[in-house]
């Protein structure tokens, strides 16, 4: 069979033809990263080679040909072909530029609508022709069977860790810890810090304000970073890691094609490795931390400002003041009403004043109805029995609000 490339007529105003190339590596690893860097010089090389040729660019993407996000690379080549800029595009394979076959074709069917050709050389190709759009779709519908089965394998592969009871020992960013010959070892210096974090929550202190002590310390993140995060300080004290166990498995994949993880609250088998690595804090100490946020759960913030303690979560005459919460400094969120709107405001900053908690800002009922009705219920209607269901508490920050459900999924929402 005859090798057969089709290139576009070049175009009478312009005599020079203007060609792309889109190259892809599914990992940064260092051998996908030179193979990469080979591409690029290869195209670059190829295009350059042609006398009536005008390179448009090689584009490029470190990123997973299942999922279009993050592809800037993609979407920058087609953008510019969109705007004229492009007239030939030369890639390697059909499974370089998309393993979604439906994603295939909407690419190559839009550049075909702007007449814009796109070659595969593995699979002497071109997107021009209508008559190879059933065999382009083919070859696509291949490359993502074979993702699949990787993915199949590989999950596979941690089942069989997990029930063998094998941890995972290459955790990066992860406070008190880190790796040396496959073992996990305890940083000195840094166990102090979450050593501290637990003993100042047994005192007292809620998130924010163990944050706003860290930072006056001038303690840093395990990142470098100045500024702490309330949920990482939650995350901490919930971890088990820190009293030398290990649960697996507790997030899956949950489509191999969005790659989108979820929690894992029994959907699948979760496994228990008891002295797993070296304990940071005691089993005592970690117990009391679980047993002290249990408790805090069950605190009921009234609108008088008072607390209670009550076995059910929800008590009052409005649900907002038993789920807005302060992320500065925990206080419960009280409702008022000023010029004839209703707001709500930090329960510190109303009885101390704004120097008390000047993160906290003051937000209008109808907007908070709004976004829960928009973010919770589909419809876009706010209504209370849905909310009681599924939110757990609204952490109020200065510039965004984190809606936390009861299934353990997160939502922010910029104010």
């Amino acid at each position: 069979m005859k090798n057969v490339r089709i290139i576009p007529a070049i175009p009478k105003e312009n005599k020079m033809l203007k060609v792309a190339a889109y190259c892809r590596v599914s990992t940064s690893g260092p051998e996908q990263l030179r193979s990469l860097e080979i591409q690029i010089k290869t195209y670059t090389k190829f295009i350059q080679s042609h006398p009536d040729w005008i390179i448009a660019g090689v584009f490029h993407d470190i990123e997973s040909g299942l999922r279009r996000s993050g592809r800037t690379g993609l979407d920058k080549m087609l953008k510019k072909a969109a705007k004229g800029n492009i007239d030939y595009i030369i890639t390697k394979s059909i499974s370089r530029v998309s393993r979604d076959t439906v994603e295939v074709l909407k690419i190559i069917r839009f550049l075909r609508e702007r007449g814009i050709n796109m070659h595969f050389e593995n699979e002497k190709l071109d997107s021009i022709n209508v008559d190879k759009e059933f065999e382009i779709a083919l070859r696509g519908m291949l490359a993502q069977d074979e993702s699949r089965n990787t993915s199949e394998n590989i999950q596979w592969g941690f089942q069989r860790k997990f029930d063998k009871g094998d941890i995972f020992t290459k955790y990066k960013n992860f406070m008190g810890y880190t790796c040396v010959d496959g073992e996990i070892v305890i940083v000195p210096e840094q166990a102090e810090v979450v050593r501290n974090i637990f003993d100042l929550y047994l005192k007292g202190l809620t998130f924010g304000q163990i944050k706003s002590y860290l930072e006056s310390q001038g303690v840093k993140t395990v990142t470098g970073k100045e500024h702490w995060d309330t949920t990482t300080i939650q995350k901490m004290l919930k971890n088990e890691k820190y009293k030398g166990d290990t649960l697996l498995q507790k997030t899956f994949t949950e489509d191999y094609m969005t790659g989108k993880k979820v929690k894992n609250i029994g959907q699948r088998s979760r496994y228990y490795v008891k002295d797993s690595h070296p304990a940071i804090v005691s089993a005592e100490v970690f117990g009391k931390v679980q047993e002290e946020m249990a408790k805090r759960a069950r605190l009921l913030h009234n609108d008088d400002g008072t607390i209670e303690s009550s076995a059910s979560k929800y008590n009052g005459k409005y649900l907002l003041g038993n789920l807005l919460v302060c992320g500065n400094c925990g206080a419960s969120y009280r409702r008022r009403t000023e010029r004839g709107k209703v707001v709500w405001r930090c329960a510190t900053r109303i009885e101390k004043g704004k120097e008390a908690c000047s993160h906290s800002p003051t937000l209008c009922e109808v907007w908070v109805k709004n976004i829960l009705g928009k973010m919770v219920y589909e419809n876009g209607a706010y209504d209370e029995n849905i909310i009681r269901d599924n939110v757990d508490k609204i952490l109020i920050f200065d510039k965004h609000i984190e809606i936390r459900n009861i299934d353990g999924s997160k939502i922010n929402v910029s104010i």
